[in-house]
């Protein structure tokens, strides 16, 4: 089946929503996910949007708090066009329908205050920020023309047309191959430009805050068709995710310590002074190597976060979800702390892109948590990926509408539908789900909070058969979504070892104890993996 449309988003959070809301003013929009449409990481954002809304705030101060955050990595000029932008978006939100909470007088904002600002810029919605956003935004799409929104729709590869004039020779995107979940068959999906917004990629370790979504597709797909990945090395893992076994991938907002939350050791002593100067509020990062040090040294499982000095009624008013999952797991979090953990929660490399959006490979552009845009540097500020996906959104919109006519004229191309060729039915799932538990497994415990160049290489050897494995199933079975997602995982898994074996130093998320010290002189750039370059074409 073949089907033809001008826009193709894939993926369904803030970024490719916001964006289709913009294009579908004049051309025809197709935006595939491949669970229900609100199942999305933006759905889960506790925190919110930073930008600067208040008197005592500024731009410099936002750019400073975001460059010493990325810790010498930032695009300078990115940082600068993303903050400026801010208030602008926050106020789109506003328009389509999104409530940020406001003071008591209903005129100023309620804004928050999270680790690494200087001041309170936190727009959200209590602890429901994304939910919030993704309810407006689904809103207005379901009675928005020219937008055509489908679900169990699962991504496979990008299509490529033949090299063509006005490109420089190299091939263009034109659309993707899409698994139909539910009939199970193959679509042939062609576009005039195709969006990734397909999200992280946490699901790469065993432990994380992320949605069962987050396999790294558009990371995957993007690389394989040959576009230019950067930075993979940077995975921020979010300190405090709640230590429960009951409760999957439940994460403590980092407000909670902007409100006054400190973390204490098994022992109940306070310790995050001792690592950072910043003390609790100190940037993701250094909080969660702190934790990690915590935790090996007193053999715990887990710290506290304690938050009990205030009240009951302020914590029920401006934290209602933490509040009542921590009540129904049998936490007061008013009267004892909070245990938690860190775990795996955000990508800030990824499909490296311009100033517009777009990857190396043309009419492809990437967004959100699949993109790596230069404004997270090495180690994002927090509440700035929201921020920087309504901001890059808009900057797409802008350059399709700018260039609309001469993308519109470009000339129809024929490409093959999928061949099932002589493919047979998968009827083991454990060869899946073997193979998806050792690399999460094997990631977490050798490319975590800390690492090792012994580590690096070992984990490169353990991971060379089942990769190995991986492609034969892919040719041999008939494509199931867990096996798509299974070989994006793998291959995000092997960018991210590559990309952390190459960086010899310790910057932002990226620690290794053989090289404990920033090395500005050899490695103040990015790491850019090129398929073309890797394998020799």
């Amino acid at each position: 089946m073949k089907t033809q449309t001008d826009i193709l988003i894939i993926g369904s959070g803030i970024s490719g929503l916001s964006l289709a809301l913009k294009l579908s003013r004049f051309c025809k929009v197709t935006i595939i996910t491949k669970k229900a449409r609100r199942d999305t990481a933006t759905n889960l954002a506790q925190g919110g949007i930073a930008a600067v809304l208040s008197k005592e705030d500024s731009f410099d101060l936002h750019i400073r708090d975001t460059l010493r955050s990325g810790d010498g990595l930032c695009d300078e000029e990115i940082v600068r066009m993303v903050v400026e932008n801010g208030p602008a978006r926050v106020e789109e939100l506003i328009d389509i329908g999104v409530r940020f909470q406001r003071e008591k007088d209903q005129q100023e904002f309620d804004l928050g205050m999270e680790g690494g600002h200087s001041q309170r810029r936190v727009v959200h919605a209590l602890d429901l920020t994304g939910r919030e956003i993704e309810t407006a935004l689904l809103a207005k799409i379901s009675c928005t023309d020219n937008i055509e929104l489908l679900e169990d729709h699962l991504a496979i590869d990008l299509l490529l047309a033949s090299k063509t004039a006005g490109y420089d020779g190299r091939e263009r995107c034109v659309g993707a191959y899409v698994l139909d979940r539910r009939s199970g068959r193959v679509e042939t999906r062609q576009a005039r430009v195709t969006i990734l917004c397909t999200g992280g990629c946490g699901k790469v370790y065993l432990y994380t805050t992320n949605p069962d979504i987050a396999t790294g597709d558009g990371i995957a797909m993007a690389y394989h068709a040959g576009a230019r990945v950067a930075n993979l090395e940077f995975v921020q893992f979010h300190p405090t995710c709640f230590y429960n076994k009951k409760t999957k991938n439940f994460l403590i907002s980092e407000a909670v310590r902007g409100e006054g939350g400190v973390l204490i050791n098994s022992r109940g002593e306070r310790f995050m002074q001792r690592y950072d100067s910043r003390g609790d509020l100190a940037t993701r990062d250094a909080v969660a190597r702190a934790i990690d040090a915590e935790m090996k040294r007193d053999g715990a499982e887990c710290v506290f976060l304690d938050i009990s000095h205030r009240s009951r009624s302020f914590l029920r008013e401006r934290f209602p979800t933490i509040y009542q999952t921590c009540s129904e797991n049998g936490v007061d979090i008013s009267r004892e702390p909070i245990p938690v953990v860190p775990a795996a929660h955000y990508m800030c490399g990824g499909v490296l892109t311009d100033r517009w959006g777009r990857a190396s490979i043309p009419n492809l552009f990437a967004l959100g948590e699949t993109a790596c845009t230069g404004l997270h540097g090495a180690n994002r500020l927090a509440s700035n990926s929201l921020l920087e996906a309504v901001v890059f959104a808009h900057q797409t919109y802008v350059f399709i509408k700018k260039n609309w006519e001469s993308i519109r004229a470009l000339e129809a191309v024929t490409v093959e539908e999928w061949r099932v060729n002589k493919a047979k039915s998968i009827e083991e799932y454990v060869l899946i789900s073997h193979n998806w538990d050792q690399i999460r497994r094997l990631m977490w415990n050798y490319v975590g909070i800390v690492r090792t160049e012994k580590r690096l290489q070992l984990i490169r050897k353990r991971l060379a058969p089942i990769f190995e494995e991986i492609r034969d199933h892919f040719f041999e079975y008939l494509l199931t979504p867990d096996l798509v997602e299974l070989r994006n995982l793998a291959m995000v898994a092997d960018l991210i070892v590559r990309c952390a074996s190459r960086r010899k130093e310790s910057r932002g998320l990226h620690f290794i104890k053989d090289y404990p010290r920033r090395d500005d002189k050899n490695f103040s750039t990015n790491t850019v993996l090129d398929i073309s370059v890797e394998e020799g074409g």
